[in-house]
């Protein structure tokens, strides 16, 4: 008899820790201790469709605490799209008490789309500020100059779901600096007036797409750089010089080929020469053998070459040193 009381009990022990460990006793009744009315059976479809009811019903019990109207099969179908209810229950009640226009579906909307919106709202509440990096401009005197901006923007809401981040913010911000900085004739005129920069770069209205609504672009910081202009006319002259010199070693490639070319049209001369003297021989063995030519007349033409070639060896001797 006492063995089978010890048996019930310890089956009677196996049923409610079963029970009380899939049917959810105890958050249920801290639901109703705060006011939420959730039926038993709800929670435990909840573990059917294998949704932890505590991160269901936790959100909804700071929602009704809050004074917001948000139905339980709403956090629950975004729970089960990957979203972040407790994340989207936090910004309602935020944006609740700081008077911003935000509802669920926009909230849940921003949550899906990857983005912090609990962040968001913060941060229409309290604008952040960006910190630009250093951006490098030329203006039209030729001087480098490199600016920093710290941008204070705001969260912009309605344009949080498929509205550009803080990286385009600060794309946009460097092309207007810029912009503003080779605009301007001088960089004094720059280093006088720096507002110039935040003036213009908030007249281009660079929030249009954004997630972020600009406040004020404050110009942090400005440096004098390098003299890029001068730098850029020494190497257009650097490669003015280059060009030249090729060029004048291209003449004087042609000129040292032309000279080649005219010895060689003298040696060719040279050997015509040659060619012809060598035939008067043989014309004086022709012409004696005709008898076009007596045996006299070739010895005084001898003569006469013998005598020319004794005045060109007096003339060379009688010419001072060093003339040609």
């Amino acid at each position: 008899m006492d063995l089978g009381l010890v048996f019930l009990a310890l089956v009677v022990f196996l049923i409610l820790l079963v029970f009380f460990s899939f049917v959810p006793v105890g958050l249920w009744i801290s639901a109703w201790a705060a006011g939420v009315r959730v039926p038993l059976l709800t929670l435990v479809a909840m573990r059917l469709r294998r949704v932890p009811p505590a991160k269901i019903i936790y959100p909804l019990i700071k929602a009704t605490k809050a004074g917001l109207d948000v139905r339980l099969d709403r956090l629950e179908a975004h729970y089960l799209a990957g979203g972040n209810v407790d994340r989207v229950v936090d910004a309602l009640i935020a944006a609740d008490k700081a008077g911003i226009k935000l509802t669920f579906d926009r909230a849940a909307a921003i949550d899906l789309a990857g983005r912090d919106v609990l962040e968001a709202v913060r941060v229409s509440v309290n604008p952040k500020v960006i910190q630009t990096p250093m951006v490098a401009a030329v203006a039209k005197d030729g001087i480098q100059l490199l600016a920093t901006a710290r941008v204070t923007v705001r969260a912009n809401i309605d344009r949080l779901v498929g509205g550009a981040g803080e990286e385009t913010i600060i794309a946009r911000v460097g092309e207007g600096i810029v912009t503003t900085i080779g605009s301007a004739n001088s960089h004094k005129e720059v280093l006088e007036n720096p507002d110039r920069i935040s003036k213009t770069v908030l007249e281009k209205g660079l929030d249009a797409g954004t997630a972020f609504e600009i406040l004020s672009v404050d110009i942090a910081d400005v440096d004098v750089g390098k003299n890029i202009g001068a730098q850029l006319q020494i190497d257009q002259a650097e490669a003015d010089k280059k060009i030249a010199q090729a060029k004048a070693e291209e003449r004087r490639a042609m000129a040292v080929a032309a000279e080649q070319e005219n010895r060689a049209l003298v040696e060719a001369m040279r050997a015509k020469l040659v060619e012809a003297q060598a035939q008067v021989p043989l014309a004086l063995a022709e012409a004696l053998k005709k008898g076009n030519l007596g045996v006299m007349d070739y010895y005084r033409l001898k003569n006469i070459e013998a005598d020319t070639d004794m005045r060109e060896s007096i003339s060379r001797a009688a010419k001072p040193e060093g003339e040609e």
